[in-house]
C-alpha cells in the first residue's frame, strides 16, 4: 500500500501543480480521496498496474471536476478551478482552461472518438507513459501516441472556440 499511496501521491502533486495559487483542494486530500474511492471499489480484477493508475486517473480527473463544479455553484459566476495541461501544443495555448471546460470538451470528444479522450484521460490524468497506455487499451503504443497527438489538437480547438465564445 505505501508504494502504491506514493504513486497516487505523485500523479495529484503533478496535477495540483497546474492549479491556480491558493487552490483550496490540497494534494493529500485528492490522493486520500481517490485512495478512498479505491478502496470502495468491489469486484474489480486489477489486471496490472497500468490498468490501477489508468483507473486511477478517472477518480481523480471526477473528483477535480466535482470539486471545481461545487465551487463554481457557490456563487453565481464561481470561482473556476484552472489546470495547465503540460504537453503538446495545448500547454502553450490553452493555459487558462479550467478543469470544467476540459472536462466538458472530454466528453465531446468521447462522443466522437471515445479512444482518444481515454488516451488523455490516461495520459494526462493517469500520467501514465505511451507504453502503459497502450497496455490499458490494448493498442500498440504508435497508436497512443498517434491518438494522443490527434486529440490534443482537437482538444485545442474546441478549449479555443469556447474561450472565444465567453470573451
Amino acid at each position: 500500500m505505501p508504494l502504491v499511496y506514493e504513486e497516487l501521491h505523485r500523479l495529484a502533486r503533478r496535477y495540483m501543480a497546474g492549479e491556480r495559487p491558493g487552490h483550496t483542494l490540497q494534494t493529500s486530500a485528492l490522493v486520500n480521496e481517490a485512495y478512498l474511492r479505491l478502496v470502495d471499489v468491489k469486484n474489480l480484477n486489477w489486471q496490472n498496474r497500468a490498468h490501477f493508475f489508468g483507473v486511477s486517473a478517472q477518480l481523480m480527473r471526477r473528483i477535480l471536476v466535482d470539486f471545481a463544479r461545487s465551487r463554481r455553484s457557490l456563487k453565481r459566476g464561481g470561482e473556476t478551478v484552472t489546470i495547465s495541461l503540460e504537453e503538446g501544443p495545448i500547454a502553450s495555448r490553452a493555459r487558462g482552461a479550467d478543469v470544467v471546460a476540459l472536462d466538458d470538451a472530454l466528453k465531446s470528444l468521447a462522443e466522437i472518438d471515445p479512444r482518444r479522450s481515454r488516451v488523455v484521460e490516461l495520459r494526462f490524468f493517469g500520467g501514465l507513459s505511451a507504453e502503459e497506455s497502450a497496455e490499458v487499451l490494448k493498442v500498440s503504443p504508435e497508436t497512443v501516441l498517434h491518438d494522443w497527438k490527434l486529440a490534443k489538437v482537437w482538444l485545442l480547438r474546441e478549449l479555443s472556440v469556447d474561450n472565444a465564445n465567453e470573451a
